[in-house]
């Protein structure tokens, strides 16, 4: 019955890493960081091992897009020695406007692109050639290390293509705004069929997702969680590979509601369309028994590792408390 969560430093690593060692105190299982335009995450993990002796460490995710394969695997192998072999490589392709935009780099084919990333990471990390590629070529090989081919990697995935080749790929998904019906009907299907594609069933397959949680903080109430929470996915509404997953889900209805909103620049009514329903579906905020009602929802519908995410005007460390107390 493992449980991760998702720490992430915001303006302070001390602070950061205070609620690292309480999660790891309290039994977590795994700890996973966020990669966007803050701190950087293999860096912060890099802290975090060294503050820690038994939880998993992960990325939730660095796109591939940012480094070139040779580079991943090389501050992989790195941060698995730090850490005495407990790094979760999560990996994923982004978005267009961060890879453009951010990096200069373009996203073509993203489950191709996928496939032959991995397949170059996994074989430098075995010390072995890696192969040809399209997008990535590269002659790399470790010199003077031991080469660590049972690294696990996981991968960011929304739609069944890319479930299906995570399935097939890597050791376990990372998933996030899934909700657990989703997680039940396209998710354990497609990565299934991965998983068979590859000759191997579900069984250790790791299913990651991200369950925003929050015992409010002093003075804040349940109802200040959910706006603040709102305000943080108007991005996400906005970004293709997620609106077609939360179409996927049953919430297409939200989607038109919140287009409908930004046409007419109401920027009230676009938070409202990110309704109670979506947000009841995906997250666990209130009390105790609401935190962990949330986290056996996503349980009960197939995820493996189902990890706090913290939530706007939440007390994390109470939080973290109430979803494995």
């Amino acid at each position: 019955m493992a449980v991760g969560a998702f720490i992430t430093p915001g303006r302070s690593i001390e602070r950061a890493i205070e609620h690292v060692r309480l999660a790891e105190s309290l039994g977590y299982d795994a700890l996973y960081t966020t990669h966007i335009a803050g701190f950087e995450s293999l860096t912060v993990l890099a802290a975090y091992a060294t503050a820690t002796e038994r939880i998993r460490l992960g990325t939730g995710v660095v796109p591939i897009y940012t480094r070139t394969p040779a580079t991943m695997a090389q501050t992989a192998l790195t941060l698995d020695a730090i850490s005495g072999g407990r790094l979760n490589l999560g990996l994923g392709v982004s978005h267009r406007v961060v890879v453009e935009h951010w990096h200069g780099q373009s996203i073509d084919r993203p489950v191709a692109e996928m496939r032959e990333y991995i397949a170059i990471v996994r074989a430098i990390l075995a010390g072995e050639d890696p192969p040809a590629g399209e997008k990535w070529r590269t002659a790399f090989h470790l010199m003077g290390v031991e080469p660590r081919p049972q690294l696990p990697i996981y991968v960011a995935a929304l739609s069944p293509a890319m479930l299906r080749a995570a399935g097939e790929i890597a050791d376990g998904v990372l998933l996030w705004l899934c909700v657990p019906e989703y997680i039940a009907s396209v998710v354990i299907p497609a990565v299934r069929e991965g998983r068979e594609r590859a000759g191997k069933d579900l069984e250790g397959f790791d299913i990651v997702p991200a369950v925003p949680c929050a015992v409010p903080a002093a003075g804040k109430q349940s109802a200040d969680v959910l706006d603040g929470l709102r305000g943080e996915l108007l991005t996400y509404f906005g970004l293709p590979f997620y609106r077609a997953m939360i179409e996927r889900a049953g919430f297409a209805q939200e989607i038109a509601a919140f287009d409908q909103a930004a046409g007419a620049g109401d920027s009230a009514a676009m938070r409202a369309a990110i309704s109670d329903r979506f947000l009841s579906a995906l997250a666990g905020i209130g009390e105790q028994g609401d935190v962990r009602a949330a986290i056996e929802r996503y349980r009960a519908a197939g995820a493996t590792t189902p990890c706090v995410g913290p939530a706007p005007h939440g007390d994390l460390e109470a939080t973290l408390r109430a979803a494995i107390s």
